[in-house]
């Protein structure tokens, strides 16, 4: 295996985040737009009031946990969006990259948690039943079938033993080799930086102690 120079060019981020997860938080956007909207609309006395403070608080919130978390990688570091909090990781500073029951890196003796990356156990348990299957069927005296000649066939062969992944494990195998080919770049040497997402945390606790308010005075 060959050590990557300390000194090659980064390339472009690998951005992972969940589609489902977008999706969702656009439908619900775009759900309490139109409620709260229709409250502002035909509300009365302070209900408009309220519909704008529950709005404000409430959008935050929906795009900080659908929207908003994202993992950007790239050959020097690991960039963590999560709803509250953004964690720069030099690859340097990372001690392993896991998937439990939730993708997970480790780094300077704290876990981070991979907010855009969602373990499904039940993917997983998918993924690894055809390979049980295949075995199941041989064990109950079906004949294993003859190795074929040629570098096709051994190729075919190849690809069809390797076994499948869930979608976790796959971008967390993807994040480990990052790791592993760039720990030792000058770019990737540093400390763990983490930023509190204050324009998603502000908006939403002001919308919150108003809606309070209004409703405790109404």
């Amino acid at each position: 295996m060959t050590t990557p120079s300390p000194d090659e060019p980064v390339y472009d981020d690998r951005v992972y985040r969940s589609p489902m997860a977008v999706v969702t938080g656009v439908l619900l956007i775009a759900l309490t737009l139109w409620l709260c909207g229709d409250a502002v609309v035909r509300g009365s006395g302070n209900t408009p009031w309220v519909a704008l403070a529950v709005a404000l608080c409430a959008l935050p919130l929906i795009v900080a946990f659908t929207i908003r978390p994202a993992v950007f990688a790239n050959d020097d570091r690991l960039r963590v969006r999560n709803p509250f909090r953004v964690i720069e990781l030099p690859w340097g500073a990372v001690d392993a990259v896991r998937a439990g029951y939730s993708a997970e890196v480790l780094a300077e003796g704290s876990k981070y948690q991979l907010w855009s990356v969602p373990v499904s156990l039940r993917e997983r348990k998918k993924a690894n039943r055809p390979q049980s299957g295949r075995g199941g069927l041989l064990g109950r005296g079906a004949a294993a079938p003859k190795p074929q000649a040629g570098p096709g066939a051994r190729a075919g062969a190849e690809a069809e033993a390797q076994p499948r992944r869930a979608g976790a494990d796959r971008v967390v195998d993807e994040l480990r080799e990052l790791r592993e080919r760039g720990a030792g770049r000058t770019g990737a040497q540093g400390d763990v930086l983490v930023r509190w997402a204050y324009e998603i945390i502000a908006p939403a606790l002001v919308g919150a102690l108003l809606a309070i308010v209004l409703l405790a005075t109404g």
